[in-house]
């Protein structure tokens, strides 16, 4: 497996790249700035060209800054605007060398071939040290390889040497220095040595900074995937965005660290993904890899989504629209219809669980996340992975039965909490509000839940009728399968949500999901309890 690289075509890297050389030129401006106010005040009785030079060059790098710190730049297009950046600023920083040495001679009235040379020698040095900073300082702050260090290091000092060696001040203007010149050779020999030290300092700097940038990047690979950040956390894991590191396809990673990874813990997240890879419908999440890292990092692969899920777009936009609740709805019956009809019980269906994303050029298409709690009817085994008398799920959305004999659930126990959903939807708050777990699983078993029309939401009846009849406590007065639920919302007549209406959704709330996600806000948590007996 190859290093990964810092010039890679990443979005990290692109962004990183763009902040450091952002960064870069600040201290540039600053420096020149700084290098300014002392030039005027400085030992050259009547600052000219040098002046307008200095300014100049304070101008260039400040634009650079303000140029880098605005929109989104390349890769390909931040290097190259840096290099001719530094090209400019170093080209003509060697041609104020030697303005600064001419005004230099005439303000101090220097006469003798000693006391010419010695000044010559002396602002030469100077000049290659200013320079030389600048880029011992890029290369300590602008991600880059050794290799091209060197060599941009060298490229950029070569002009101010050439400069310092060949031409020298002339009456008022410039000469080519004579071959016969007292400064050949020590001169040119003394600034390629400055160079040679410079041009080590900057590629050991480079080194160091680059290896560090790679062994954490490497610190941060799973497999053949590389985490680039954090986006949320489920009920067996943290959810990371990541990157194939040969495919470059974006995909959303699972972890169960090795330091949480308990026998049973292992056993069901490798559940999760075994069972839910063996799911192919559309609104349903897609696994693409699954593997175990050296060390014992448990993980899997999945699509990356570019949405929301339902609780934040509860949060950013509150109770929804009859026509989208019934068409999120439908999907999440066709996802269900496929996982139970291969014997599958979800057994966490919340909001948060539940994803709007933008997909095939289509908005609004429903994605089921997080199987990580699924009951196999068909495998008897499952009773030693969580146990008959667990209590699995999410509180706000669990059935009564599944809070009364866990063991029990069936298809019918995910459409009640798919109806705790719709009601969420509708109302844009929950079914039931109590402070405490207890109070909120006494409400599932014994409260009949308020008409939506106590919630101050308008509804359409027959909508109303079919959420209702999700949420009854008897499991045989609800709808009895997916399929039949998905028949019933769509008999229901409700205004189609199309397109259109979807595209200005979320244009009008993208700054506010965008802000809800900044924040990360709190979102309702799967529990298992184990409620089997006791003993001292």
């Amino acid at each position: 497996m190859s290093s990964p690289s810092t010039t890679d075509d990443s979005e990290e890297a692109r962004a990183f790249l763009q902040s450091r050389l952002a960064l870069f030129w600040k201290f540039s401006f600053f420096f020149m700035l700084i290098a300014t106010t002392l030039g005027i005040k400085g030992p050259l009785k009547s600052p000219g060209l040098d002046l307008v030079l200095d300014v100049g060059l304070t101008v260039e790098a400040g634009v650079l800054w303000w140029w880098y710190r605005r929109g989104q730049r390349s890769i390909r297009v931040s290097r190259m605007v840096e290099f001719g950046g530094l090209l400019v600023y170093n080209c003509t920083a060697a041609m104020l060398g030697r303005i600064v040495l001419a005004g230099f001679i005439r303000d101090q009235a220097l006469h003798t071939s000693e006391g010419l040379l010695m000044a010559d020698a002396y602002l030469a040095a100077l000049g290659l040290i200013g320079t030389s900073m600048m880029l011992v300082v890029r290369a300590a702050l602008v991600p880059t390889s050794p290799r091209r260090t060197i060599l941009y290091t060298a490229l950029f000092c070569a002009p101010h040497i050439l400069t310092s060696v060949v031409v020298i001040p002339d009456g008022g203007g410039f000469a080519f220095r004579a071959a016969d010149s007292n400064a050949y050779p020590w001169m040119p020999a003394a600034l390629i040595m400055m160079l040679g030290f410079i041009v080590f300092t900057s590629a050991v700097i480079s080194r160091v900074i680059y290896g560090l940038r790679i062994e954490v990047r490497e610190a941060r690979r799973l497999g053949q995937y590389v985490l680039e950040e954090k986006i949320g956390e489920g009920g067996m894991g943290e959810v990371y965005r990541a990157r194939h590191g040969m495919m470059r396809r974006p995909s959303a990673l699972k972890l169960l660290r090795a330091e949480r990874a308990s026998g049973g813990s292992v056993a069901r997240f490798e559940k999760e993904v075994q069972l839910t890879a063996r799911l192919t419908h559309p609104n349903t999440i897609t696994i693409f890899d699954y593997g175990r890292t050296d060390d014992g990092t448990f993980y899997y692969a999945m699509e990356l989504l570019d949405g929301a899920n339902l609780q934040r777009i509860v949060a950013a936009s509150g109770p929804q629209a009859a026509g989208r609740v019934v068409r999120i709805l439908s999907m999440a019956c066709g996802a269900l219809t496929e996982a139970h009809g291969v014997g599958l019980i979800h057994r966490d269906i919340k909001p948060a669980n539940i994803m709007l994303c933008t997909q095939g050029g289509e908005r609004d298409v429903v994605k089921l996340l997080d199987f990580g709690l699924v009951k196999d009817l068909r495998v008897d085994a499952d009773a030693k992975l969580s146990g008959t008398s667990t209590l699995t799920g999410s509180p706000q959305y669990m059935a009564p039965e599944a809070i009364r004999a866990p063991d029990t659930v069936d298809v019918r126990t995910d459409l009640y909490a798919l109806g705790a959903v719709a009601y969420y939807l509708l109302a844009g708050s929950e079914l039931f509000n109590g402070q405490t777990l207890i109070e909120v699983c006494s409400q599932h078993l014994h409260q009949q839940p308020a008409a939506l029309a106590t919630r101050s939401v308008d509804v359409p009846p027959a909508l109303e009728a079919v959420v209702m009849s999700c949420l009854e406590k008897d499991p045989a007065l609800r709808p009895q399968s997916a399929a039949e639920l998905r028949r019933r919302l769509e008999a229901c007549g409700v205004e189609p949500w199309d397109d259109e209406r979807a595209r200005t959704w979320w244009l009008d709330h993208r700054e506010a999901l965008v802000a809800i996600q900044a924040r990360r806000p709190s979102e309702p948590r799967t529990i298992v309890v184990d409620g089997g007996p006791r003993t001292a």
